[in-house]
C-alpha cells in the first residue's frame, strides 16, 4: 500500500489508487479524467495573486485539525502536521480527505506508512496546532498519544474527535495533492467546542 503512494510521488502527474495489487479495494473510487496542468507564461498574468487569493479564501472560517501517522520500517519517530484543509468526502464508502503541499517534508514520511490518524482539535488546543504547524522539531514532544485501534497512528489526548485511515487515492491539485482516506475506525467525546481558524487567527464560537 504506501509503496504504491511511494511510487506517485515520483511519477509526474496520473491519480494513484493506494491499495496494492496483492490487497485490492473492491470499494475504490477511480478518478475522472483530468485536464493537464498549465503554468502561467512569463507574458501572462495570473487572474489573481497569491495575496489577494489568501485574503479572500482567509473568509473561509474552517475546523482544524492534525494529520498524524505512524514510524515507519526505515527509521525515525511518528509524523504530523497541523491541517486546515479537511473534509468529509464520502458516506458510502466512508471516504474523507485532506490536502498537503508538494513541498510538505511530512507529507512523504505519512506517505510511506500508507495510513493516518486525523486528530479534529478543540477549542483550547491552539498551542497545540501551533506545535504540529512548526517544522524541523519534535513535535511530539511532550504530547500525550495513544495507537488508534486500526492503524496505530497517534491519537492525540483529550481531542474532541478522531478518524482513524488507510490512504485510499491521491490525485494532484496545483501545488498541492489531494489525498483521500478510506475510514476503519473513529470515534467522538460529544462534548466541547471546535477550535475555529479565521482571516489568520484562531477563534471559538461565542455563546
Amino acid at each position: 500500500m504506501a509503496a504504491t503512494v511511494v511510487r506517485y510521488l515520483r511519477s509526474v502527474g496520473s491519480p494513484t489508487s493506494a491499495p496494492s495489487e496483492q490487497d485490492p479495494d473492491p470499494g475504490r473510487v477511480d478518478a475522472l479524467p483530468r485536464p493537464d496542468l498549465r503554468a502561467v507564461a512569463d507574458d501572462e498574468r495570473a487572474p489573481v495573486s497569491p495575496a489577494e487569493f489568501r485574503a479572500v479564501l482567509g473568509n473561509f472560517a474552517s475546523g482544524v485539525t492534525v494529520i498524524t501517522a505512524p514510524p515507519t520500517e526505515d527509521g525515525g519517530g511518528p509524523a504530523g502536521f497541523a491541517c486546515q484543509s479537511f473534509a468529509s468526502l464520502s458516506l458510502d464508502p466512508p471516504l474523507v480527505t485532506f490536502m498537503v503541499a508538494r513541498t510538505s517534508t511530512t507529507w512523504p514520511r505519512i506517505a510511506r506508512a500508507g495510513v493516518f490518524c486525523v486528530n479534529i482539535l478543540g477549542a483550547g488546543q491552539g498551542e497545540l496546532c501551533r506545535a504540529f504547524a512548526m517544522s524541523g522539531a519534535d513535535k511530539f514532544a511532550g504530547v500525550a498519544h495513544a495507537p488508534a485501534p486500526a492503524t496505530g497512528s497517534p491519537r492525540l489526548a483529550e481531542v474532541p474527535a478522531w478518524i482513524d485511515c488507510r490512504i485510499h487515492a491521491v490525485h494532484t491539485g496545483g501545488d498541492h495533492l489531494i489525498v483521500v482516506g478510506r475510514v476503519e475506525a473513529m470515534g467522538a467525546a460529544g462534548e466541547g467546542e471546535p477550535l475555529l481558524f479565521h482571516k489568520g487567527r484562531f477563534g471559538r464560537f461565542s455563546p
